[in-house]
């Protein structure tokens, strides 16, 4: 048995020819003619005869027998997909497929430090082919020529949205097929099946991985195995199994993998037992020998209680054993039974006769003894605390996945220990120990309810440590509505006991997994099972259906009951009476006791009418210099968004950090938006909302054009809120701990200064342990109108100097202070020709907009100095003649008097004269 370069399959006859067919002809017709394996050799061979249609094809399992052409079944260790080829095989690229690798983008700038890509390609690696991990494109190639319509069909595992991973085909016209499935879903359990139909003729199916994670941590590779592809032509031979499968019975279309401790050779019928002191695991082509046990190959844990209420220690060898206890230097299993008293139940939970933990009923809580209803007054607190593990709670699973295949084992992960709960030992040490909580849904209070926001349903919070001696690495991740678990943080190496919390804002059923990989580098043996994680604690609050730990007040209605308090109202802790919060303020949702529930706002804010936040309407107020100044920043966009320079990676790709911001929100609703388009390109509007996105004030994506990646859409990945709520708005360069330095930008305006408006996320990392912070300067700049310019810090293009405080600089006209009376002056023209005109014109440098406008012109009637000079010279003639006039008559007047009294006198008011006495007249008459 043979196969031609074409693909076509021959069956030899005899020792010295064997048949072909000829190619088909227009009418779909063949001859079978026989090929003689010596060139030259032309006597004896069989004539020509009529072969079978061209389309003619044999079911799975079975061969076209070329010597009578009739489809029989293939033998015993042989297998055939009847019109098709199938690739499981990788320890080498197999024949017919290409795997190339380019740079996306190149920059002359960077051309002398760029990392070469060619060897950034798809690596064969047994089992599967796995793709690259950095930002080079990779694509694994094969062509195929269809006799008839078929399908392609392949197993895959895409667990790191970091890498773009897409599947297309190109036809006869060497157009791309438009398929939905061309952009892959990244998977959450296992391998996945994809199938796509593929049309007669010419075929080229091209696998594609770009990765684009610009942070330090590298992506884990797609994986492909098992390729499939039917209508390829009619199968004359059937393969044999490959080693470490098996094909008991004739007529097969696949063959079985050999189950653990066994093991079988090319072409195998059935699978031989390993001797007792060898292993294997599922699949395998040989055995390998037991080694002796040690204290890496076995663990503890405990039983439920028994009914008088004790559990016993018991020791376990990890599975699958392959070790053997029969050797020299080999350990034995520690003796098991050993009785302790068990741990109390969970809070929230008690103790039945049979020592088993029950939740306690409604309206009643625990703390893991008996159930004690809440007093009057009062109300259960619904959640779920663990720090007892004695057996695993009801709505955990553990299980391990296997870090060589990536296939589910059904066996634990992890073991309860009384106190803690621990990664238990896996078979191989680049597993992943699997834990999973699956919470239905939550309960938050009415006022969180009626949060349009809804800021905060509920959280999460686990204390762990990690022992390791290599790198290992622990994720945290989510869930939503069943969608794949998304990692929110991970750990690399030993870390001391300590607490982490997550925040739950969305109200949904939500499943939160814990994964522990001890390496990522497989070796045989076991070697670091003593690297392990050990979980004390998990305590999640508002869950549905929950249990109660402790009873907490509430308000009371009339007849004594429980009621909630209407929005903004806290409890009063002596009356259990509602209270409205004071303007200005933000109740604490989920402590609403006392007035001190009512947390003042920040400078610049005010509260909405539910009391649930704080929020600036995009007016602020500023006293300066004995003047008020008013800031309205209603002009600028409800969200805006914009892009710092680009980066390059090693590899040659081209990024921008893209941020989206809603200075002022609505009321409180935050308007940016940013999403990870990576998995979803092909989703419609109507599935938008299962997209990952994030909505705040400020957020952040990495975007990558669609001219560099090649694409319809740009891609934008890895969305991280940066400010969640409004901290305050002020001049001050410093609010809550949050520092916007001036240094940081150019200088500000003289005698003007910026506008910062800080915020806060709810996001809490490891290095960001007060989460992630921003701070918007709002400069006055008249030239630039609209919507202005934003920058980040020239010594910070990421627009983070720490990587958990964001500076913005916002310079546009809208920044500037309305104007007033203040910003402008009069100016007082010249009279000319009877009218005087008062023109009003803006102080410079003008830094201000809208408010008062400027007054117009006015215009007076006015005397010019020509009139008021004949006037002046006029009245002072007048004055001259009348002063003439009257020293004359005052002159003319002393002369008389002087004769008078020259001729005697008066003296007394009796003239001296004549000796006769006047009244009442003057003498001088």
């Amino acid at each position: 048995w043979r196969r031609t370069l074409s693909g076509s399959i021959v069956a030899e006859a005899g020792s010295e020819y064997h048949y072909e067919y000829t190619a088909c002809d227009s009418l779909g017709s063949r001859w079978r003619v026989a090929v003689p394996h010596t060139p030259g050799l032309c006597t004896g061979l069989p004539d020509p005869i009529k072969g079978t249609e061209c389309s003619f094809s044999c079911k799975a399992g079975q061969f076209l027998d070329m010597k009578d052409q009739s489809c029989k079944p293939c033998a015993e260790g042989r297998y055939s997909l009847g019109t098709g080829i199938r690739f499981d095989e990788w320890d080498e690229l197999p024949h017919g497929f290409a795997s190339i690798a380019t740079n996306l983008e190149i920059d002359n700038s960077f051309s002398e430090s760029l990392e070469n890509c060619t060897t950034s390609t798809w690596v064969p690696l047994g089992d599967y082919v796995a793709s690259n991990t950095d930002e080079c494109t990779a694509t694994l190639m094969y062509a195929v020529n269809l006799k008839q319509s078929g399908t392609v069909s392949f197993e895959y595992i895409y667990p790191d949205s970091s890498i773009i991973f897409e599947f297309f085909v190109q036809n006869d016209q060497c157009q791309p097929t438009v398929e939905e499935s061309r952009w892959m879903r990244t998977t959450e359990k296992g391998w996945e099946l994809h199938s796509v139909e593929l049309s007669r003729g010419n075929n080229v199916l091209y696998w594609r991985t770009t990765a684009f994670s610009v942070w330090s941590k590298v992506p884990k590779p797609v994986l492909v195995r098992n390729i499939g592809i039917t209508g390829v032509a009619y199968t004359s031979e059937c393969f044999p199994c490959k080693a470490g499968t098996y094909a008991a019975t004739s007529g097969s279309s696949f063959c079985k993998l050999c189950p653990a401790n066994s093991y079988s050779s090319k072409g195998a019928t059935s699978c031989q037992q390993c001797a007792p002191d060898a292993y294997s695991d599922q699949g395998s082509s040989s055995c390998k020998p037991r080694p002796p046990c040690t204290d890496k190959d076995y663990f503890s844990t405990h039983t439920a209680c028994d009914a008088s209420g004790e559990t016993q220690l018991m020791f376990k060898w990890a599975e699958p054993k392959t070790c053997s206890e029969d050797l020299p230097t080999a350990v034995q299993l520690p003796p098991s039974g050993v009785k302790t008293k068990c741990p109390p139940c969970n809070p929230g939970f008690f103790k039945t006769n049979s020592s088993a933990c029950e939740p306690c009923p409604s309206g009643s809580y625990s703390n893991g003894s008996g159930c004690i209803s809440c007093a009057a007054g009062t109300e259960p607190v619904l959640g779920f605390e663990y720090k007892w593990w004695n057996t695993l709670p009801a709505n955990m699973e553990t299980t391990v996945l296997s870090g060589i295949n990536f296939e589910y084992k059904g066996i634990a992960g992890w073991e309860v220990a009384g106190d803690y709960i621990y990664t238990a030992a896996g078979a191989s040490d680049n597993d992943f120990m699997i834990l999973t909580m699956v919470v239905p849904g939550f309960r938050p209070p009415q006022s969180v309810m009626e949060d349009v926001e809804n800021k905060e349903v509920a959280r999460i919070t686990f204390v762990f440590e990690t022992a390791c001696s290599v790198n290992c690495e622990l994720y945290f991740m989510v869930g939503v509505n069943s969608r794949p678990n998304t990692p929110v943080e991970t750990w690399k190496g030993s870390k001391g006991k300590q607490s982490y919390t997550y925040i739950i804002e969305k109200n949904a059923t939500m499943s939160f997994t814990w994964a522990f990989q001890r390496t990522a580098y497989h070796e045989a043996g076991r070697k670091y099972t003593n690297d392990i994680v050990k979980l004390y604690s998990i305590n999640v609050t508002n869950v549905m259906d929950g249990v109660a730990s402790y009873c907490r007040l509430c308000a009371l209605e009339s007849s004594g009951s429980c009621t909630s308090c209407p929005s903004g109202n806290y409890i009063d802790r002596a009356s259990g009476a509602c209270h409205p919060c004071t303007p200005s303020t933000y109740l604490k949702a989920h402590q609403p006791y006392g007035s001190q529930a009512c947390i003042p706002c920040g400078p610049g804010t005010k509260s909405n009418k539910i009391h649930s936040l704080c929020y600036n309407d995009c007016r602020f107020s500023l006293d300066k210099d004995g003047r008020t100044l008013e800031y309205d920043f209603s002009a600028l966009p409800n969200s805006t968004s914009f892009a710092g320079g680009p980066s390059f990676t090693s590899k040659g790709l081209k990024y921008f950090h893209h941020f989206s911001i809603s200075l002022c929100g609505n009321h409180g609703r935050k308007m940016a938006t940013c999403t990870d388009n990576v998995t979803d390109m092909r989703v419609s509007d109507g599935e938008a909302e299962f997209s990952k996105s994030v909505t705040s004030y400020v957020c952040q994506s990495i975007i990558v054009p669609s001219d560099v990646m090649g694409y319809k859409t740009i891609v934008s990945s890895q969305p991280v809120s940066l400010a969640d709520r409004v901290v305050g708005v002020t001049t001050d360069t410093a609010l809550d701990n949050i520092t916007s330095l001036p240094e940081h930008f150019s200088p500000e305006n003289v005698g003007l200064t910026d506008v910062i408006f800080f915020y806060r996320s709810n996001d809490v990392t490891q290095s960001c342990s007060s989460g992630r912070a921003t701070a918007i300067r709002l400069r006055c700049d008249p030239l630039k109108t609209g919507s202005g310019a934003l920058s980040v810090p020239s010594k910070c293009p990421d627009g983070t100097c720490d990587g958990c405080t964001f500076h913005f600089l916002w310079e546009t006209s809208a920044a500037c202070p309305l104007c007033s009376a203040y910003d402008y002056h009069a100016i007082v023209s010249a009279c000319l020709g009877g009218i005087q005109r008062t023109t009003y014109v803006w102080r410079e440098p003008k830094l201000c907009t809208g408010g008062v406008p400027l007054p117009e012109q006015k215009v007076s009637i006015c005397k010019t100095m020509d009139f008021w000079l004949k006037v002046g010279i006029s009245a002072g003639t007048c004055a001259a003649v009348l002063l003439t006039v009257m020293t004359c008559y005052f002159w003319k007047k002393n002369q008389n008097l002087d004769e008078l009294m020259a001729l005697g006198g008066c003296w007394n008011g009796r003239c001296s004269a004549c000796g006769w006495e006047r009244k009442a007249v003057p003498c001088s008459t």
